[in-house]
């Protein structure tokens, strides 16, 4: 049993400083990867998600098995927790009010102490202007499952084919044909969207 494996199965145990160890080593890259995904999200909003990610953790993770690594179990939950608040607040903007997503009540759950992410863009937003990434996000919207998935996946997780490939059940060859074809897909929806500018470039090795 590795070292994670040993600090979930403290977990599943109910201890409190394996929790926040837990929470520790994983917060702040679950930040970025939602602030990723939904670039235009606020400091306070990306908390707030991390904060109903990490509390979906500890409801469920008697459900991971290890079939996969558990940032990548832990990056499928935060997509889409992350879809589920850009819904509502879309929904609330065409309603005229606003929908909070407070989890103050469910804070001290297990006696978890949560550090702020940090949201900072990766490397490969910060060569967009904003305006490009809020495009390239659209592109992805119309995209659809499981083709967004998979490229949410591959270049904001940064995660392996392999990773991938565990955390969907497909063999990493199916995985970087699948992208492929994803991509291919995507171009022409990012070059729509980019009104005649050149649209983004994903290598298969991004």
């Amino acid at each position: 049993m590795g070292p994670e494996a040993e600090l979930l199965a403290r977990c599943r145990q109910g201890d409190a400083r394996a929790w926040d160890e837990l929470f520790e080593r994983h917060y702040a890259a679950t930040g970025r990867f939602v602030f990723q995904l939904a670039h235009d999200l606020l400091r306070e909003e990306v908390e707030d998600i991390c904060q109903e990610v990490f509390l979906a953790v500890i409801r469920n993770l008697e459900l991971f098995h290890g079939e996969c690594q558990f940032q990548t179990w832990l990056f499928r939950i935060a997509a889409n927790k992350t879809r589920d608040y850009n819904q509502h607040r879309r929904a609330a903007k065409r309603g005229g009010g606003q929908i909070p997503l407070s989890l103050h009540a469910e804070g001290a759950e297990g006696g978890l102490a949560l550090d702020p992410p940090s949201p900072a863009p990766g490397p490969d937003l910060n060569l967009m202007t904003q305006e490009n990434a809020a495009l390239l996000h659209q592109a992805l919207e119309q995209l659809g499952q499981p083709c967004r998935e998979l490229i949410e996946l591959r270049y904001f997780g940064e995660l392996s084919y392999e990773e991938i490939g565990k955390a969907l059940g497909l063999n990493p060859k199916t995985v970087s044909s699948r992208l492929s074809k994803c991509l291919d897909r995507l171009e022409p929806i990012a070059r729509k969207l980019f009104s005649g500018q050149e649209s983004p470039v994903f290598p298969s090795n991004f």
